[in-house]
């Protein structure tokens, strides 16, 4: 076998010089405030349990898919969580895809045309950026959370030309929300097509879990919802809400959807009993204490005086803006040793100046560790 690639191994030590090389962690049970299981879901032993025995009871014992969807692998539990998100969620029709990712990257590259134009915010998740990559259309990004001047970059728009504007409803850096209300309003008037990337927000924020878009009930005027269960379910795999026909289009065109073996039947039992749980009496009960934690934390940043350091957020997702990156690593191996995991984020997640601590909130946190871990973070900073 040859050397490695000199341009290859430039870029890596490139990451090591900056101090941003990515390298994966070690399995650790230090205090969680970096996953995104906001509910705890991916550990609820209720949900583990009802996962096995709905298995049992439909005599599902495959390991695997064996295929495609559009081949071998579009087993029942397929159908019975399209339904179920048809029933919960509004609208006429869903396609499950195997992660956020393979969603975003199915979606645009291939639902944006040649000649269309997508203006998307400046701060969505990468997925989005390389489906539009992938994809023919122009696409033209626009200030974070700022319409006005989202509306200045479209005054030069034909109107013959179809437009698609792009935003997610909770931001994953950040853990701040756009006004979705006035969005799309300006997104109805001008006849643009709005599409809502809903990752962070389900389970978190809406009667049920449900997201933004219909704890706003904007459902008729947003024209894709995309939802993950990898987060706040504590599940595989997420799903494209939206009109019966965006859903022929993209189980026809989407290749990330067509060219991949489907999920396994324990990946898609765990989202149906995961679903069931969060519309259950404990489920809400632990949507409620992350309400509390959301709560609790942001009054004890007030109260510690240390609010110019954290971006506004009502999530779970709470960002503490360190900038440079050897300082804000510093801080995050200090929590490290204190017991606390809370992950540095630097660039290129982030930009350069803009490094931060990303606090992730869950149910089972208590409000003993929140404050413990707040008082340590006032002392390092």
């Amino acid at each position: 076998m040859g050397g490695f690639p000199k341009k290859l191994k430039e870029k890596i030590q490139k990451r090591r010089v900056n101090d941003s090389f990515r390298a994966l962690p070690s399995a650790h049970k230090l205090i969680d405030f970096s996953s995104n299981d906001y509910l705890g879901f991916s550990k609820n032993e209720t949900i583990y349990a009802n996962t096995f025995q709905r298995l049992l009871k439909n005599e599902k014992s495959e390991n695997g898919a064996t295929g495609s969807r559009l081949i071998t692998g579009n087993h029942a539990y397929y159908k019975e969580i399209e339904s179920l998100l048809v029933a919960t969620f509004s609208y006429p029709s869903a396609l499950v895809f195997n992660s956020g990712y393979d969603a975003n990257i199915g979606f645009f590259s291939v639902v944006p045309q040649r000649n269309d134009i997508v203006f998307y915010d400046e701060l969505v998740h990468a997925s989005i950026r390389d489906g539009m990559k992938l994809g023919n259309a122009k696409s033209y990004k626009f200030k974070h959370n700022d319409l006005d001047d989202l509306a200045a970059k479209c005054k030069s728009v034909s109107d013959e030309i179809e437009v698609y504007v792009v935003t997610e409803s909770v931001f994953s850096m950040d853990g701040d929300q756009p006004d979705l209300k006035a969005l799309s309003a300006f997104c109805k008037k001008n006849k643009f097509n709005l599409v809502v990337d809903e990752a962070h927000a389900l389970g978190v924020f809406g009667e049920g879990g449900v997201g933004m878009i219909q704890q706003l009930g904007l459902v008729k005027d947003v024209f894709a919802q995309i939802i993950t269960y990898g987060k706040a379910l504590g599940a595989h795999g997420a799903a494209v809400l939206g009109c019966n026909d965006l859903k022929d289009y993209l189980l026809n065109f989407a290749h990330s959807f067509i060219y991949t073996t489907g999920l396994p039947p324990h990946s898609l039992a765990t989202i149906l009993s995961a679903t069931e749980y969060l519309n259950s009496t404990n489920g809400k009960k632990e949507n409620q204490r992350l309400q509390s934690n959301i709560s609790f934390f942001k009054n004890k940043v007030a109260s510690l005086k240390m609010e110019s350091f954290f971006i506004d957020s009502n999530s779970a997702i709470h960002a503490c803006v360190i900038p440079g990156v050897n300082d804000v690593k510093k801080i995050s191996k200090k929590l490290y040793l204190d017991g606390f995991d809370v992950k540095a984020i630097v660039s290129p997640t982030v930009p350069e100046g803009k490094e931060r601590l990303r606090f992730c909130l869950h149910s089972y946190n208590t409000f003993e560790e929140i404050g413990w871990v707040l008082q340590l973070l006032k002392k390092y900073i």
